[in-house]
């Protein structure tokens, strides 16, 4: 059986090499201005349908593109209570140094799903945002392997790094 994370993986490039087909596009609001569109939302023509791939409750990856730019939000896995404050400090650390990421946004997106007693907030842990122009300036390869990677390797990091903790602390109550 093949692992279920490298179907996740395969599933999020191969989605991410569709979507990464951007173009200069200016504002239609407000003249010599490129903003980008997934983070406006002012003209709904020219937002695509947005794509969430589950591995899980707790790991998914949204994809949103417009016609000029890209987000992906990712929600990574917190099994725990250890792991969920090793996962918030690694990514506010990485939030802090989002200028020399280029593509990595400040604040994660979150999004108010409705149901009918309350409203929910579900929020993603980290989030990219590719312009046209980071496509221009980058090898659009190069950006799909960056995020796959990134997925791949927190992945790695927080079992891995959970489960040293674990194993140290074992031994120093024995």
């Amino acid at each position: 059986m093949a692992n279920p994370l490298k179907l996740y993986l395969t599933c999020v490039r191969n989605t991410l090499e569709a979507a990464m087909c951007l173009q200069n596009f200016p504002c239609q609001e407000v003249e010599r201005h490129n903003k980008p569109e997934v983070e406006l939302k002012t003209s709904p023509e020219l937002l695509l349908n947005p794509v969430l791939i589950c591995r899980n409750e707790a790991e998914k990856c949204l994809i949103e593109t417009s016609i000029n730019s890209l987000r992906i939000s990712l929600k990574v896995k917190q099994a725990d209570e250890l792991e969920n404050i090793l996962a918030k400090k690694f990514l506010r650390f990485l939030s802090m140094r989002a200028e020399a990421f280029q593509v990595l946004r400040r604040k994660p997106v979150q999004m108010i799903v409705v149901s009918i007693a309350c409203f929910i907030k579900q929020g993603y842990d980290i989030s990219f945002l590719i312009t046209n122009y980071h496509c221009e300036e980058m090898q659009k390869q190069k950006l799909i392997d960056f995020i796959v990677q990134f997925m791949e390797g927190f992945a790695g990091f927080s079992s891995s790094f959970s489960l040293s903790f674990s194993l140290v602390l074992q031994s120093i109550f024995r």
